[in-house]
């Protein structure tokens, strides 16, 4: 058999995109990275302390080949202040609440109002974020309606009741934010496309006691004003 010719053979485009997966601490964000990228769920809870990664790499179609970096961030307030050295050259965002707990519902937009305040494509648009509702398989009403207004109220591309134990929507969600992402304008997108991973990646990925010792402006001391 000939060998393809130049004209024949196709040319495949590899990107690479950095996603945050965020929201409060407990509501299932390392599991459902885990069952994404490992097909793999654990009952056991470990914190995350300050931020992990996962890599998930895909053959979209036969022209386009997709590295991800799925960011988990840690959810607890403590570790806050570092979130814009994690956000760097992200290209959208994943946010998570858990439907078992609503007051975790109650700071989806404090997390939305952070990414759109640290981060933003390269055309100064916002970042395509999505909304999942974890832990859909437990026994809670969803208020879908309330969920899709919810989301065009506060620009959220879209939202999907998910699961990490059942293994419920988990792709599905992932390639609709994919879809979203390549759909993009071209010039918008990220320049995570185009750069490694930075030199400093171990200081970064793992929370020691030098990140500890980061320097954070003290906050004075005020009186409330009546």
């Amino acid at each position: 058999m000939a060998a393809p010719t130049a004209a024949n053979r196709v040319q495949v485009k590899e990107h690479l995109y950095k996603i945050l997966v965020i929201g409060e601490f407990g509501v299932g964000k390392t599991s459902i990275i885990r069952r994404y990228t490992e097909d793999f769920f654990s009952e056991n809870y470990k914190l995350t302390i300050g931020v992990d990664f996962a890599l998930k790499n895909l053959d979209w179609d036969e022209k386009t080949k997709i590295n991800l970096q799925l960011w988990d961030i840690a959810g607890h307030e403590r570790f806050g202040h570092m979130t814009r050295v994690y956000y760097k050259y992200a290209i959208a965002a994943i946010i998570v609440f858990d439907l078992t707990r609503p007051a975790t519902f109650q700071s989806v937009t404090k997390w939305l109002n952070d990414v759109n305040s640290k981060v933003m494509l390269a055309n100064e648009e916002p970042v395509p974020v999505i909304l999942l509702a974890n832990k859909c398989d437990q026994e809670v009403e969803i208020d879908s309606n309330g969920l899709t207004d919810f989301c065009k109220d506060y620009g959220l591309i879209g939202w999907f009741p998910t699961s990490a134990r059942s293994n419920i929507n988990i792709d599905e969600a992932m390639k609709f934010l994919i879809e979203k992402i390549l759909s993009l304008p071209t010039g918008s997108q990220s320049p995570t496309e185009h750069i490694a991973l930075p030199a400093e990646t171990d200081r970064t990925f793992h929370y020691d006691e030098s990140f500890q010792r980061e320097e954070v402006p003290e906050k004075k001391s005020e009186c409330c004003n009546s």
